[in-house]
């Protein structure tokens, strides 16, 4: 009998991986969207008429339980939140109870249906926040620094508590930057591989950019979905710090996505002093040992294969006029 996984935030860049990679495996796949965002199926492509969307108000505990019991998922995802970290200061309640709030309700909902489901907490370096150690590892203190990160570690504790009080199969991913020709512009690795692009293809002049000696730990989206499912794999369920313990400056980041096409990044990019931020002594990189040893996992795609196949997409889009650079 095939299994059947929920997942919320289907949508967004890690739902396509997740569906992606599940499907291959022989998974029922069903996205829980909300009502008001069916739309957004279409960011799917080639995968929406491979998945089932359940329409479902997130906010609502009746109603996933509903969806529970009648779905009755071998896994469930949950990977709904707001896709772009600052945004949310804009609206710190409703980024709670988006990351807290689903989990909470999902987490009952299992409980309350005496169902063996397994149930995975996407879980961010957010975390962390103003760390006091490089790398960070699962027993690094927790210090998030804004309302995304402090709604992340809630959703954390929450699964925590459900697994030690009501002995779920509950885990956390505690995920690192990652990337993937599926970001959003606003992300810096899309807004630079999509300037690259723009420029290589004439159609704009300049990159402006903030602090190119910020360093991050980036990896691959695909990467990290599979760690994902290898966690609801295993026999005990823990968390664990997903990335590559590899920094790489922003700089590093434009010089290999202009040096794709061939571009001297330095007669094209400029800093722009209203850009910059604070950057922290110690960096947000991971320590990744016990997923490597426990999992057998590790990234397969380098950082500049990740940024060059960005590119490329980048570039293909422009010309097709699939994207264009004021989106």
């Amino acid at each position: 009998m095939n299994k059947t996984a929920l997942i919320t935030g289907i949508t967004g860049q890690d739902g396509y991986y997740l569906s992606q990679l599940l499907l291959e495996r022989g998974y029922r796949v069903v996205g829980l969207l909300p009502p008001e965002r069916q739309g957004s199926v279409v960011k799917l492509d080639d995968l929406a008429d491979q998945v089932e969307i359940y329409s479902v108000d997130l906010r609502d505990a009746q109603a996933l339980q509903a969806a529970v019991t009648q779905l009755q998922p071998t896994e469930i995802y949950n990977l709904a939140a707001p896709s772009f970290v600052p945004a949310s200061w804009n609206d710190p309640l409703g980024t709670l109870d988006l990351i807290t709030g689903t989990a909470t309700r999902l987490l009952t909902a299992i409980r309350h249906s005496q169902l063996a489901t397994r149930f995975y907490q996407a879980s961010s370096s957010e975390i962390f926040g103003a760390v006091q150690e490089s790398p960070q590892s699962e027993t690094t203190p927790f210090r998030p620094k804004n309302p995304y990160g402090a709604a992340k570690l809630h959703a954390h504790w929450t699964m925590t508590h459900h697994r030690e009080q009501y002995n779920l199969f509950a885990c956390s991913g505690i995920l690192y930057n990652h990337e993937s020709p599926r970001r959003p512009p606003q992300f810096v690795t899309r807004k630079v591989t999509l300037a690259a692009a723009g420029i290589k293809l004439g159609l704009m002049d300049k990159l402006s950019m903030g602090n190119l000696d910020a360093k991050r730990d980036w990896g691959f989206a695909g990467d990290y979905v599979e760690v994902m499912w290898r966690m609801l794999q295993t026999d005990t369920p823990q968390d664990y710090v997903i990335g590559t313990g590899i920094l790489h400056s922003v700089k590093d980041l434009v010089e290999m996505a202009f040096n794709s096409v061939n571009l001297d990044w330095q007669k094209y990019v400029e800093v722009n002093t209203t850009l910059l931020r604070r950057d922290e002594h110690f960096q947000l990189v991971a320590d990744p040992s016990n997923a490597n040893n426990d999992l057998h996992w590790s990234p397969q795609v380098t950082f500049e294969q990740l940024i060059e196949n960005m590119v490329q997409i980048d570039l293909q889009r422009l010309q097709s006029g699939q994207v264009a650079l004021t989106e």
